[in-house]
């Protein structure tokens, strides 16, 4: 095991007696019987043996590992870095913060299919992202004022549960629920896609597309429905997002692997709220009409 610069300089490291630690060469006791007890324990002082034994476990610090103190202190950088970014979109024109969409998707998929990590490209994602954030919700809140609000504090109720019932057990990421979930995304990936489609194209003509079609169940716009089902994957999300943290730590991964959990949660979190918002807005849009 080598050892980082500087710790074997520490007074228990330091004996080049002939019975020091690390290896004994030609001629060289073994520790055993006939020996002092100093010489039984390579050739130590007492002095040496009692820093030893004060000296604290090592921590994720000293061992330069992943942590959780880390992983949140990474987490809320890259979520201010975002915070930043939706306070300048919701006051540029549009095209800024359609800018800030297509990067910030570009950046994501490098992040996602990077080996390893980049604390400069999860941050350059937070900010584009940020922008495209600030920006829709600004035209939502000029549509239905009041409704950033709503999906702020939603989102934070949504995160705020998940995680207590992932920390009481709860809730925990499975095989068989993370098949299915991996399943869903794919199909609401698709749907999203043939949804963009028609909007372009002007099949349909509401503002949400076939989530945003005149028609209810028990009363309930369809789009709400369907997102409702899509919020609650957004929270498994999260739940996958806590298990990789958790297994990060515990497995003792480098310390850089926080920035992808880092990462990780920003994207949900941008996912989580952006569903959101749109629920709210299909609601007061039905409200009016």
């Amino acid at each position: 095991m080598a050892f980082k610069p500087g710790f074997d300089q520490s007074p228990a490291f330091n004996n080049q007696g002939p019975n020091t630690w690390g290896g004994r060469g030609a001629g060289q006791q073994q520790a055993g019987w006939g020996q002092t007890p100093q010489q039984a324990q390579g050739g130590m002082t007492p002095e040496q043996l009692q820093y030893m034994y004060d000296r604290p476990a090592a921590s994720t610090v000293d061992t330069d590992r992943m942590s959780y103190e880390d992983t949140i202190v990474k987490t809320l950088l890259a979520f201010g870095v975002l915070i930043v970014g939706a306070v300048a979109g919701w006051n540029l024109p549009l095209v800024v913060w359609i800018v800030g969409a297509v990067v910030g998707f570009v950046l994501a998929l490098v992040n996602t299919f990077k080996k390893k990590p980049s604390p400069a490209l999860v941050l350059a994602y937070a900010f584009f992202e940020g922008l495209f954030v600030g920006g829709i919700s600004g035209y939502y809140n000029s549509a239905f004022e009041g409704i950033v609000t709503q999906a702020v504090f939603g989102t934070l109720g949504v995160f705020a549960v998940t995680l207590l019932l992932f920390l009481s057990g709860k809730v925990r990421a499975t095989p068989r629920a993370t098949r299915f979930f991996l399943v869903a995304i794919v199909g609401y990936m698709a749907f999203s896609l043939v949804n963009l489609v028609l909007m372009w194209t002007g099949v349909t003509k509401t503002a949400f597309g076939l989530m945003g079609a005149p028609s209810f169940l028990f009363g309930i716009p369809w789009g709400v429905i369907i997102g409702v089902f899509v919020v609650i994957m957004a929270a498994y999300s999260l739940v996958l997002d806590f298990d990789q943290i958790k297994t990060g730590v515990q497995r003792g991964a480098p310390k850089i692997y926080a920035w992808t959990a880092a990462f990780g949660l920003i994207v949900t979190l941008v996912w989580l709220y952006l569903e959101i918002l749109r629920i709210l807005a299909i609601i007061a849009s039905s409200q009016r009409n």
